[in-house]
């Protein structure tokens, strides 16, 4: 993939098998806390990986003993003297690197090996799939540094995994939820024992096995019926994708496949 043969001084990508990238947060000795820097390659890498026929699932994790610690606070000092519209310069080109990420075609899975907080959490959240590793840990740090939980789409997202009550009650207080009790909640869909980079990969093999043009519109239904207000405009959306697929290539594969009792073999249109 040319676009993983670009150099980025914050992340590490890495196409690990066929179809499948590793981005890796890579700041280490900061916890792999976010800069600038980080949110404009972030941005940069998710506009090249939608380039990339040949990708098919997007792992994001964290370098060390983290996942993400959020907005690196040793850049924090500057905020309050931006002024309004510099502040929102400033929002918006992290809300940008966040959303590239969350709007990928492909499925992304988190794979949150440490302590995820503040925009590490909305970047977990952003994810279409959460995966915990013993030692992963939650919180919406965003109250105990004078900010709101209203921050780079966490409070849409976390409130539709758990509830309001519950988001609430994280939000508010900045609590610490570890890997249990997240899966419990709903933050994550599992917590693994071992490497949750490996765990990761073995749910992407899954995913990659299946036509990418379904996995595709699966994952544009699933967004885009989180944001519509009807039934009706919900089977509206189903019945298009599904009306596309049935004019691709794998969807006659798939049923050839099943008649002869093989394998399909997936050509992506």
């Amino acid at each position: 993939m040319k676009t993983l043969e670009e150099r980025f001084e914050t992340l590490l990508a890495e196409q690990v098998r066929p179809g499948v990238v590793v981005v890796t947060l890579n700041r280490p000795d900061r916890y792999n806390a976010m800069t600038n820097t980080m949110f404009v390659e972030l941005e940069r890498l998710a506009w090249g990986l939608e380039t990339e026929d040949d990708c098919r699932v997007v792992i994001v994790t964290g370098a060390g003993k983290a996942f993400c610690s959020g907005y690196d606070l040793a850049d924090a000092d500057a905020l309050p003297s931006l002024g309004a519209l510099g502040m929102l310069d400033q929002q918006e080109r992290a809300a940008r690197a966040l959303s590239a990420i969350r709007s990928l075609r492909v499925p992304v899975i988190a794979a949150v090996n440490g302590p995820a907080a503040g925009g590490g959490l909305a970047l977990a959240l952003a994810a279409d799939i959460r995966l915990a590793g013993p030692a992963a840990k939650f919180n919406a740090a965003f109250v105990r540094i004078g900010l709101s939980a209203g921050d780079l789409g966490t409070s849409w997202l976390l409130t539709r995994l758990i509830g309001p009550a519950k988001t609430s009650e994280i939000c508010f207080t900045g609590r610490i939820v570890d890997a249990t009790e997240a899966a419990e909640m709903g933050i994550v869909n599992s917590v693994g024992e071992g490497d949750v980079v490996s765990d990761a990969l073995a749910l992407a093999d899954q995913i990659v096995a299946n036509s990418p043009g379904g996995v595709q519109l699966s994952k544009r239904a699933l967004q885009a019926n989180l944001e519509v207000g009807s039934y009706a405009a919900a089977i509206e959306l189903e019945n298009r994708g599904q009306a596309l697929l049935t004019r691709t290539l794998d969807m006659a594969e798939a049923l050839t496949a099943f008649k002869e009792k093989r394998k399909p073999v997936f050509v992506g249109n």
